[in-house]
């Protein structure tokens, strides 16, 4: 049976982590792509993975590449493409140099992956999703935004430090737009399928939520230059994992969403069920008058991106 192909854009630290996360799960073979202008350097890392092969014991294929071509017919394609983030920058502030980059490379990628799942790590993430949706006019249950695994990861990792139990038994759930108006439903967060409210205070809570929709930030103000790629990589890989291997996992990514939650025409965070068709469900929470608010209000933030998007006519 022949490998599955994943095709990540992009071999900064983000992309270059991935490659070698999905070629160490043995998904299937890798192709790492970047600018021309970056010469040698993906073809370099490429190779570099590949060597790790014989000590790790994959055979998954890595290449690197500036060629378009080299990614032709991937079944899933990840877009981590773009600027990272400095200090004092909001991913707001990424919006304009990133939305030409993610239209750019989406062009390509349509027409030489056609039936591609894509997932989009580039920031400001939920509005480069729209870009992505749009520019590729591919269907919504193949464009899909990886920010939500992220989110509740850094969420379980809180947790745990304050509980002082293992990550394992921690579950989370943060919907809304990858920032700081993101929404972690306390009430879903377990401990063994403990409720969190049982074990940790309130004032616990309030700080884990407040550091998590700071959570990016908090990296990218320790490092000084660039930012998160470590947790980034490992959740995508986690929905590469999910979609090629069919795993019907629920996990919570950033999706078109048309009528949801009482949110349309816009890329939001909710918990979706990911299969080999990509989003296979959205799944409807029930949530309070206050969790509405909050995912309204994070909803507006993602609206006031694309309609700058819209107005700028980067996208229709």
């Amino acid at each position: 049976m022949a490998r599955k192909k994943i095709s990540v854009i992009g071999a900064g630290n983000v992309g270059a982590t991935l490659a070698q996360r999905l070629a160490e799960k043995e998904l299937g073979n890798v192709v790492v792509l970047d600018i021309p202008i970056t010469e040698g350097m993906p073809a370099g890392k490429g190779l570099d993975i590949l060597q790790s092969g014989p000590i790790y014991g994959y055979d998954s294929q890595v290449k690197g590449t500036i060629d378009y071509s080299d990614t032709a017919n991937s079944d899933v394609v990840v877009i981590t493409a773009g600027i990272p983030r400095k200090p004092g920058m909001s991913r707001d502030d990424l919006l304009n140099t990133n939305a030409a980059i993610v239209k750019a490379v989406t062009e390509q990628v349509a027409r030489t992956s056609p039936n591609a799942i894509l997932i989009v790590v580039s920031n400001p993430l939920d509005a480069m999703c729209y870009v992505a949706l749009k520019v590729s006019g591919f269907p919504k249950h193949r464009v899909i935004g990886m920010a939500g695994v992220l989110d509740s990861a850094r969420m379980a990792t809180f947790i745990a430090e304050a509980a002082q139990v293992s990550v394992e038994d921690v579950q989370t759930m943060v919907l809304g737009g990858h920032g700081d108006t993101m929404v972690p439903i306390i009430r879903y967060c377990t401990i063994a399928g403990v409720p969190i409210a049982e074990i940790l205070k309130k004032e616990q809570m309030d700080a884990i939520v407040k550091r998590t929709a700071e959570g990016g930030a908090e990296i990218v103000k320790l490092l000084k230059t660039g930012s998160a790629f470590y947790a980034p990589s490992a959740s995508v890989g986690a929905m590469v994992e999910a979609i090629l291997k069919d795993k019907k996992r629920i996990l919570p990514c950033a999706v078109f969403l048309q009528g949801e939650y009482g949110i349309k025409d816009l890329f939001v965070g909710v918990p979706v069920k990911l299969g080999e068709r990509g989003i296979e469900q959205i799944i409807q929470l029930n949530l309070t008058v206050e969790e509405r608010i909050a995912l309204q209000k994070s909803a507006d933030s993602v609206k006031e991106l694309t309609e700058i998007l819209r107005r700028q006519q980067v996208v229709s």
